[in-house]
């Protein structure tokens, strides 16, 4: 129930005698007064905007809310957090316990397992009641003093976000480049500091995008970005040089591809990486040699994709050239071309390669089968492989802070879903592993007390779709359980189940955590994206549709207790899911929702939008355009009932617009029948990963988890 007896009676924003029409280069202009506080949900003025595309004419009532810089904008997001704020206030008990309850399970003063370079060990640290990390070395024993590198706290208190970029060490360990981005706009700018006498040094640069040394320790490679945020241009500086005479290295003039710097992991060659969405092309250069010119590895081929590492004089190649699941070739560095490429790991289809760690006598090999991560070592003399092994139903896996390449140690995280992150080297002669540390959950947690499995849903053209779950043990499968449905099925990204301190406030309330492994995502290798993307992109949404109605025939659950969830293309899946199927669900919650897709992808000046006609289609092509048009969460709404929905936005998001869950939250309300709640959150100073501090960002997942609680009818208070 609502506090109204703490609430001031408010107004309508919108009145229709103060309301007047202009029409204005084809377009029906509306004005209203400015937006005032009000218990009623926010209207958004109707100032159509029409453009015709393949002949057909588009309108659009909401295009004017693009206009950041205007005063009506700014008003109108901020009547939506008003009225957030207050039809969500009855769950501000709720909300407080619960933050106090996911704070409380976190160690807040806590250190990382210290990384070996040379003569240091360096490692990061939190301390009680800081929001941010604060990043430190010893030098050639644990025992030594400590050396604070670089402390986010004290610069976080002069700026409202903070995010740490590159945070790089120079070959001969004096030097520290790091980079921090204090709006949440994802333009970072790039600073040198000596470690030797903790003076910074006068060397700054702003708009970078990542950044690496050359081998002599006296040179800086940078990225940076065009006005579209797409990184671009490779600069290169030397110390103390006027950072206006720099030199371009290179400027990718094609808008579908990224660029970055990157170093072997041998630290003998500098990369110069471009990607697109399918093709790549990398260019070397030796790192002890910064004012030599940089080579082509292999010319972009389109559709072929190819990564490199670096070992003895040779280099090492993962690539899908002629192998949809990726092998690994290798190829004498003194003549790379592609006809002395030779497999090393042949192609399987039933294995997805997924990346290698050179060592100077071992590989790690990422792979993934039957949508599980798992990892091979290869010995390069022997040729012997052999696997590391893994007990549970369904996990994660990946290498973690590898950086001696002379070692014979490879350092992994394993974590599943009831299982807390746990760090391991792992000897590759002696096939010993040995655990360095594991997270420690406050509050006496004990794994024994939850279960995961690992299931499988038919899709509607018979294709098993994987689903991870976890529950407290005693689960009874009767229909009775509230559920929390997760999903992403986009860019070939895996949703890997992971552990979480903060889902166990769901799960000892009952709930069942269920990700579903849709298609678009990699979890099953490449043809699994394939299948989720440009012309396939529907199965992605019945994937997961066909997931929750899989869940409620095995009786997990039923669809008036279950809340479904995704952010960014995530959120364009739940979009797209509430919109084919209103009914699957009690509740929706879209972070930062990517749901204007033909807007979006018909503006080239946008972040990210050329790039990625390969992920959507292309809408200047008529087929792709219909096709989209298909499932385009904005462009499909219609009078019906919907769950009720929290949409969130960050105002300075460079990947997914604000105006984007703006515009849809607007359309929503316009159109939809019943009395299921709406509510619009927008961060007024963040960007796409929301609020920047660990304590901050506990605030906003204890507000969701309270808005679930309270629709499913399960706020007690607690």
């Amino acid at each position: 129930m609502f506090m109204e007896s703490e609430m001031l009676t408010k107004t309508r924003m919108l009145s229709a005698n103060l309301c007047f029409v202009v029409l204005l280069g084809g377009c029906l202009m509306i004005s209203h007064p400015a937006l005032g506080d009000m218990t009623e949900p926010p209207e958004a003025a109707i100032h159509t905007h029409i453009d015709t595309v393949h002949g057909v004419e588009r309108r659009d009532d909401y295009f004017w809310l693009r206009h950041r810089g205007e005063k009506e904008v700014l008003d109108y997001l901020t009547a939506e957090n008003k009225y957030t704020e207050e039809v969500t206030a009855h769950t501000k008990n709720l909300q407080d316990s619960l933050y106090k309850e996911i704070r409380g399970r976190i160690k807040e003063a806590d250190l990382s397992v210290p990384v070996k370079d040379g003569d240091y060990y360096y490692y990061s640290k939190t301390e009680e009641g800081q929001q941010y990390n604060i990043y430190c070395r010893k030098y050639q024993s644990l025992d030594a003093p400590e050396v604070i590198l670089l402390d986010l706290n004290q610069i976080a208190e002069t700026v409202k976000y903070l995010d740490l970029g590159t945070f790089e060490v120079s070959p001969n360990q004096n030097l520290l480049a790091y980079s921090l981005d204090t709006t949440g706009g994802e333009q970072y700018t790039l600073y040198v500091k000596d470690l030797v006498t903790g003076q910074m040094l006068p060397d700054k640069i702003e708009n970078t995008n990542g950044a690496s040394w050359a081998g002599d320790s006296k040179t800086l490679f940078y990225v940076t970005q065009d006005e579209a945020r797409r990184p671009y241009k490779l600069w290169r500086h030397p110390l103390g040089e006027d950072v206006a005479k720099d030199k371009m290295i290179y400027h990718e003039k094609d808008d579908a591809y990224f660029l970055s710097i990157d170093l072997t992991r041998s630290k003998e060659y500098l990369l110069l990486e471009l990607g697109s969405k399918m093709t790549s092309e990398i260019w070397y250069l030796k790192a002890d040699n910064p004012s030599g010119e940089f080579k082509v590895f292999h010319p972009r081929q389109q559709g072929l994709e190819y990564s490199i590492d670096h070992r003895k004089g040779k280099f090492y190649i993962t690539t899908n050239d002629n192998a949809l699941n990726f092998k690994v070739c290798e190829v004498d560095e003194s003549n790379p071309s592609k006809d002395n490429w030779i497999d090393l790991i042949p192609h399987r289809i039933e294995v997805k390669i997924d990346g290698i760690n050179c060592f100077e006598n071992y590989m790690a090999v990422y792979l993934r089968e039957n949508g599980l991560t798992k990892i091979m070592i290869y010995e390069y003399d022997t040729r012997r492989q052999h696997y590391i092994s893994f007990d549970e139903p369904t996990y994660t896996v990946y290498g973690t802070d590898n950086v001696d390449y002379h070692s014979q140690v490879l350092r992994f995280s394993y974590m599943s879903l009831i299982t807390p992150k746990a760090v391991y080297d792992y000897n590759m002669a002696t096939e010993e592993r040995t655990l360095l540390k594991q997270r420690e959950v406050l509050g006496g947690y004990d794994p024994e007390l939850y279960q995961s499995e690992r299931i499988f849903a038919t899709a509607e053209d018979g294709t098993k779709i994987p689903i991870s779950l976890v529950y407290r043990k005693g689960l009874k499968r009767d229909g009775s359980n509230p559920m929390y449905l997760y999903g992403y099925g986009s860019y070939g990204y895996s949703m890997d189940p992971y552990f979480s301190s903060s889902r166990l406030s769901l799960l000892d309330r009952g709930f069942v955590y269920a990700l579903a492994h849709i298609r678009g995502g990699g979890e099953m290798g490449r043809q699994w994206y394939d299948d989720g993307k440009l012309l396939h992109k529907r199965n992605t949404f019945t994937d997961f549709i066909d997931c929750a109605d899989f869940l409620v025939k095995e009786k997990y659950t039923t669809h008036d207790k279950i809340a479904i969830s995704g952010g960014s293309a995530g959120g364009m899946l739940i979009g797209a899911v509430v919109n084919m199927r209103p009914d699957l669900c009690a509740v929706a919650v879209a972070d930062v929702p990517f749901v204007d897709v033909m807007n979006t992808m018909l503006d080239p000046t946008i972040p990210l939008t050329v790039t990625e006609y390969e992920e959507w289609g292309n809408p200047n092509i008529k087929e792709y355009y219909d096709y989209m048009m298909s499932y385009s969460p904005y462009d499909n709404v219609t009078a019906q009932e919907y769950p009720a929905m929290l949409i969130t936005a960050g105002l300075n998001d460079p990947r997914v617009k604000y105006w984007e869950p703006a515009k849809w939250t607007a359309k929503l309300r316009k159109l939809k029948t019943g009395n299921n709640a709406l509510i619009l959150k927008t961060n007024m100073g963040a960007g796409h990963g929301g609020a920047s501090g660990r304590f901050d960002y506990l605030k906003d997942l204890a507000f969701e988890y309270a808005f679930i609680l309270d629709q499913l009818g399960l706020n007690k208070g607690r």
